[in-house]
């Protein structure tokens, strides 16, 4: 029987529908070495206003994650930009570099081929990665950081010491990539502090087909090679004022990995901490999320924030 309407594709098309209506047009650039990058960028820019790159995580893809952020980003006057990564929505490469440090250099050409020279960068989850990198590579063009529960600063170890909940980086790809609605279901339970409990399996199914099923082995690459070898030991310390939003209950990656980014940032960096919230804050917490954006973004002097402060539903720590 040939399924003839699918609910995750219509709301993928109201998400784009969504950034068209918000004044962002699709464009897409060959950057050259057989890559090609996909971009939702200002259909008029303006000069007089700054730059900011919006940089997604493995969930969805970029549209949903950044939908509920554009009115509030507009309002505060920026010029948005939002790429797909490398082996997401419209992005490809026919290189073999999987690490963040080459989507973060794609990422950066596809900017330069648009003539944006500054910007800053908000990242979730693997986009945080990408973020990071971009701010060690790029000093001089990125001005400030966000990272969204986004374990830069993991161990290799830390999968054998047990930091995870996933005893191997197998189970964790067929969690973060899943093939199933049972597995989907895993990933709704350790993505949202309170995740949906109903969903009908032929819902989850849908959203596979329509989601998770292009460029599986790549991205089962890109997972695979953020853990791999990796030694906090050898992470850069970016420069430029970094804010740190987690949830408090992120179980893929554990709260002791944003304690351990503030104290390897030191004092240019801000920890703000959400409870009741889970690895998907952004989507769960938008109002507080968007509340300490625009706090570090738009109120805080240039070094970055450096006011304690207390909310009944988040804390930070400086």
């Amino acid at each position: 029987m040939v399924k003839c309407f699918s609910f995750t594709a219509s709301m993928d098309w109201c998400y784009r529908h969504s950034f068209s209506t918000a004044g962002l047009r699709s464009s897409t650039a060959d950057i050259g070495d057989g890559t090609t990058m996909h971009c939702w960028v200002p259909r008029k820019t303006n000069p007089d206003r700054p730059s900011l790159l919006l940089i997604h995580g493995f969930g969805a893809n970029a549209t949903w994650q950044w939908s509920q952020y554009l009115r509030p980003l507009f309002h505060w006057r920026f010029n948005v930009y939002v790429p797909d990564l490398v082996f997401f929505g419209e992005s490809f490469t026919t290189r073999l570099d999987r690490t963040e440090s080459f989507q973060a250099r794609c990422v950066m050409a596809m900017m330069d081929s648009l003539g944006v020279t500054r910007m800053s960068v908000i990242g979730i989850s693997y986009g945080g990665f990408v973020s990071y990198s971009l701010a060690a590579q790029f000093p001089e063009k990125v001005e400030r950081v966000v990272l969204c529960c986004a374990g830069v600063c993991v161990d290799e170890r830390d999968l054998e010491d047990g930091l995870f909940p996933v005893k191997d980086v197998g189970e964790a790809v067929s969690i973060l990539l899943p093939q199933t609605p049972e597995k989907l279901r895993q990933l709704m339970r350790l993505s949202f502090f309170k995740p949906q409990r109903t969903t009908p399996s032929c819902f989850l199914k849908d959203y596979i087909d329509v989601m998770c099923t292009e460029y599986v082995e790549q991205r089962t690459e890109l997972i695979k090679t953020i853990i791999k070898d990796r030694k906090f030991s050898d992470l850069p310390k970016i420069t430029q004022p970094t804010l740190i939003i987690w949830g408090e209950q992120d179980q893929i990656f554990p709260l002791e990995l944003g304690h351990r980014l503030k104290r390897h940032l030191e004092e240019n960096s801000k920890l703000v901490i959400i409870k009741h919230a889970g690895h998907a804050v952004s989507l769960e917490k938008p109002k507080e999320c968007c509340k300490h954006l625009k706090e570090f973004l738009i109120d805080s002097p240039p070094q970055g924030g450096n006011k304690k402060e207390k909310t009944p539903d988040s804390r930070a720590i400086v």
